[in-house]
């Protein structure tokens, strides 16, 4: 092995940044926009600030590669769409739009002057295997992208460039963020039957814009294509070669970045790209050197190879010692010292570096909180935690003990886990007995209404919470406002006249990190706020040891709330998958599953004692049940088996007259509705109504079964698909519009051909708590309106 003073420099790099600002100042500045709070000007100048502070984060890091184009307003694929001239016809007046306000006119459903009300928003769905959320491009049949406006990414390019050259520090290189073409039309709806039509329409706008991006004098492109981690059928294969090849000539230097998870198949395919390198995660890889030396295997000789060491999604510092031990051989295999011509690139002293090897982060910094250092770390994690902005240092670290220029720091290592394990149970009895007998206790009419569980998080409760938090409103004086805002939110629900009530959730910040600092073994940041949507942020807590339940979470708050009403009140309980993903976890699937099991015995217990308390309707949310799955189809089956027994388990104490819920939203369903049944949940709500209720298709019966009198429509048609109650989402919430009830009622006259009248509910697409109240009674008015005149209608 060559000593450090041998070695060339190796260069360091990130795949992006988190956009929201220390202090969410992107949220807060754009929410005041659309409110109508700050003009245009004002509110793109505190962007600007953010945007400042990301740039100079990474100088004053001393990585030797800039990241920037990854700062998007809402969504990176969002704003590559609308960058692409993708206009779907149905969203009127978007023409007279300039790319700013129409991003959000796709993204909320409307546009900035509410003049189109009727719109409804672009699907939202998950990031991969992320809580972070994308939305998915809807191209037209005859798409030409032809309408092209590059106006921000140029932007963002010149804003960079004059943030370099005032820092003084004129060696750095730039490098421009993009989603990859073939990664865009797999992640994109289209009104072709094959996606992969529209590439030779793509293409030309690509080329265009990274000869422009070359005119600017950037000096790399990296091309994100993180569906090279997943299984991918040939077509998709061979799709990169083409692209690619059409791409080769244009004046920056191109890398191709995957991450998440390993290449897998794909490992021959990237590896020969006409690129001038890729980059690889090897955070997410159960055997990372053994991946970086088959990629080196694969990789010709003239190639770049980027290294992401440094995990982009875990709050954990780098095992340096592990670190080391993989570049230092990756190093010494890929060391050809040259002097770049092309543009400012870094160098070592002696003018030389490492052409083929730069180290990174193994995935953007996006999934991770911003900074550590306005928190109050207790004591056995010091030196233990690292945010997005610690992990720019640990990149410039990892480079250099590539080299061998330092010695690894031993302490900084993640925390030891030695969970515990118990077996999973199960609930007695099937669904038709058991519904039979919730159906005798509850008596609920025809098409039941309620709602998700949340309901607006007004500025009256945040103000208590605030006060709370520091000290200045007592225990009982925040539990008394609390309870204000839950008797008023049980009068409205039954002055709107829904049938199953919920208390409204007034009492808690967020769904995960609420049930988090009642158990043991999570740690909560203060300002820990991670993106998950647009300007919707949440703090994922940390797990730090076994997780138990030492009391009550959720009963005394239920309760209350059922005391003021005669209807069924649900209790409104957080999953164990969920509360799991959401969180900062170990990586490794064995302490994942014990964490897993032992946060369902929490809920289960939670579920004892809400129906030891007389409440009747329980619903265990798992908006993430999908999530958490492997991007590799070999280790799905095990996932999905204990995501299940999980789910199971934490409901097994309920007896057959409970009824238990849950909910699932903004992901794919249509690969796992086996599972979803094996779940044997009572009732089940999805989103449908931002799908284009194209989630329905997954629950859907076998149209070709004959019922036992030849007839349509009856029970016995449903022999296939879902054979639960279900509750498809009638209007999306996270749009301000309110939908009439002949637009709601169009979702449940197409549901009642997949599931019978008597299993379906009626119900929002998701919580409602980001609404404001004169939305939700509107929307909720609607919705009542519209059951009553399909009550009638299938009554008959």
């Amino acid at each position: 092995m060559t000593t450090g003073n041998q070695q060339s420099k190796v260069p360091s790099h990130i795949l992006g940044y988190p956009r929201i600002g220390d202090k969410r100042q992107t949220k807060f500045a754009l929410e005041h926009y659309w409110k109508g709070k700050k003009d245009k000007a004002t509110t793109q100048a505190a962007l600007a600030e953010v945007f400042t502070t990301n740039i100079q984060d990474q100088i004053d890091a001393g990585l030797d590669v800039i990241t920037t184009g990854d700062f998007a307003h809402y969504d990176l694929v969002l704003s590559q769409a609308v960058a692409f001239g993708v206009q779907p016809l149905r969203f009127a007046g978007a023409q007279t739009l300039d790319t700013f306000d129409r991003q959000f006119y796709f993204a909320r459903g409307r546009d900035h002057t509410s003049q189109y009300e009727d719109t409804a928003a672009w699907q939202m769905t998950k990031w991969f295997d992320t809580n972070y959320h994308y939305l998915v491009p809807e191209l037209e049949a005859d798409e030409d992208f032809s309408n092209t406006d590059f106006t921000q990414v140029f932007k963002q390019v010149s804003d960079a460039k004059a943030i370099i050259k005032n820092s003084g520090k004129t060696d750095k290189a730039l490098k421009v963020v993009l989603v990859g073409p073939v990664s865009f039309l797999y992640l994109a709806s289209s009104k072709l039957e094959d996606k992969l039509d529209h590439l030779d329409k793509l293409l030309p706008v690509y080329a265009d814009l990274l000869n422009q991006l070359g005119e600017q004098g950037v000096d790399w492109v990296q091309m994100d294509e993180p569906i090279l981690s997943l299984d991918l059928e040939g077509r998709w294969q061979q799709a990169f070669e083409r692209a690619y090849n059409g791409l080769q000539q244009t004046p920056p230097q191109i890398i191709v970045a995957n991450y998440f998870d390993s290449l897998g198949n794909n490992c021959n395919i990237a590896c020969n790209l006409p690129v001038s390198g890729i980059h690889i995660d090897i955070t997410r890889s159960s055997q990372p050197k053994q991946y970086v030396t088959q990629v080196i295997d694969h990789l010709p000789s003239h190639k770049l190879l980027s290294i992401g060491v440094v995990d982009g999604r875990s709050v954990w510092t780098t095992d340096q010692a592990r670190a080391q031990e993989i570049l230092l051989e990756a190093n010494e295999r890929l060391n050809t010292p040259h002097s770049y011509t092309n543009g400012n690139q870094p160098k070592a002293a002696d003018g030389s570096i490492n052409e083929r090897l730069w180290v990174g982060t193994g995935s953007s910094l996006l999934h991770l909180p911003v900074d550590l250092t306005s928190e109050d770390v207790p004591e056995n994690l010091k030196g233990k935690l690292a945010f997005a902005k610690q992990k720019l240092s640990e990149v410039v670290v990892c480079a250099k003990l590539a080299t061998g220029d330092l010695q690894p720091d031993s302490a900084a290592t993640d925390i030891s886990l030695t969970p515990t394990q118990s077996a999973a149970q199960s609930r007695d009895g099937i669904f038709k007995d058991r519904y039979a007998k919730q159906q005798a206790k509850l008596n609920l009419p025809l098409l039941p209404t309620t709602t998700i569980g949340s309901f607006p998080q007004t500025a009256e409760i945040r103000k208590a919470r605030c006060q709370w938090n520091n000290g200045e409103l007592s225990d009982s004086d925040y539990q008394d406002a609390m309870k204000a805002e839950i008797r008023q939110c049980v009068v409205d629900q039954e002055e709107l006249g829904l049938d199953v009530l919920v208390h409204g959730e007034a009492e808690r910040t967020d769904m995960v990190e609420y049930f988090a600092q009642y158990l043991d073994g999570f740690w909560l940041a203060k300002n820990g706020w991670v993106q998950s949507y647009g300007t919707r942020c949440v703090r994922p807590p940390i797990v730090v040891g076994d997780i138990s339940r030492p009391n009550a979470m959720t009963v005394d708050w239920i309760t209350y709330a059922q005391s003021l009403t005669n209807k069924p009140m649900k209790g409104m309980l957080t999953g164990p998958v969920t509360i799991l993903n959401w969180s900062f976890a170990p990586s490794d699937a064995e302490t994942r599953d014990i964490l897993r099991l032992q946060i369902a015995e929490a809920i289960n217990q939670e579920v004892s004692d809400l129906q030891d308390a007389g409440i009747g309707i329980i619903q265990i949310d798992e908006p993430a049940f999908r999530e958490g799955l492997p991007l590799k189809q070999a280790e799905q089956a095990h996932y999905w088996q204990q995501a299940v027994d999980s789910f199971k388990h934490s409901a097994s104490c309920a007896q057959p007259e409970t009824q238990i819920h849950t909910h699932m939203c903004y992901s794919s369903f249509h690969d796992c509705l086996h599972h979803i049944s094996a779940m044997d949940a009572d009732v089940i709500t999805i989103e449908t109504a931002r799908s284009g209720l194209q989630l329905l298709d997954a629950f859907k019966v076998d149209s070709n079964i004959d019922g036992a009198d030849g007839s349509t429509n009856t029970e016995d048609n449903y022999q296939q698909g879902y054979q639960n109650a279900i509750g498809p989402g009638v209007y999306d919430i996270h749009s301000p519009r309110a939908p009439d009830s002949d637009n709601m009622q169009i979702v449940i006259d197409e549901a009642q051909k997949y599931i019978p009248i008597e299993r379906l509910w009626i119900n929002p697409d998701c919580g409602l708590k980001t609404r404001n109240w004169e939305e939700v009674r509107q929307q909720l008015r609607n919705m009542v309106e519209m059951t009553e005149i399909v009550r009638k209608k299938y009554a008959a």
